[in-house]
C-alpha cells in the first residue's frame, strides 16, 4: 500500500487500539459490520429521491465512513492490499463489461 493508505490505515488501528477492540473485530464481525453500517447507509435513500438525500449529506458521509473503515478493518486482518485488490478487480471488471458492448447499459455482463 502506499503512504496514504498507510497512515490511513494507522490511525484506524490506533483509535482500535485505544479502545481495547481488536477483540472484537475477528472477520465475521467485520463483515456483518459492514453488511450492517451499509445498511444505515441505504436508509438515507429509504422513502427519498436522490434530490431529497441530499438534505441528509453529513449523515452520508458518515455512514459511508463507518462502511469504509470497517473494509480497511477486515482487509488488515487478512493481510490485503487494498489497492491491490481493487485494480485487480477493476481489470476483471474490464474484461467482463468491455466498453462497446456494456456503454450505455445496465445489463449484466452474461446477459
Amino acid at each position: 500500500m502506499n503512504n496514504e493508505f498507510n497512515d490511513l490505515m494507522e490511525k484506524i488501528i490506533a483509535f482500535r487500539d485505544a479502545r481495547n477492540w481488536a477483540q472484537f473485530h475477528n472477520p465475521k464481525d467485520l463483515a456483518l459490520s459492514i453488511s450492517l453500517e451499509a445498511n444505515e447507509l441505504l436508509e438515507n435513500y429509504q422513502w427519498s429521491s436522490n434530490e431529497e438525500a441530499l438534505s441528509k449529506l453529513d449523515n452520508i458521509k458518515e455512514e459511508l465512513a463507518d462502511v469504509l473503515i470497517y473494509c480497511f478493518l477486515f482487509a488488515n486482518e487478512y493481510d490485503l492490499d487494498i489497492k491491490e485488490i481493487m485494480l485487480s478487480k477493476l481489470d476483471r471488471n474490464n474484461q467482463k463489461y468491455p466498453v462497446d458492448k456494456a456503454y450505455n447499459s445496465k445489463k449484466k455482463y452474461n446477459q
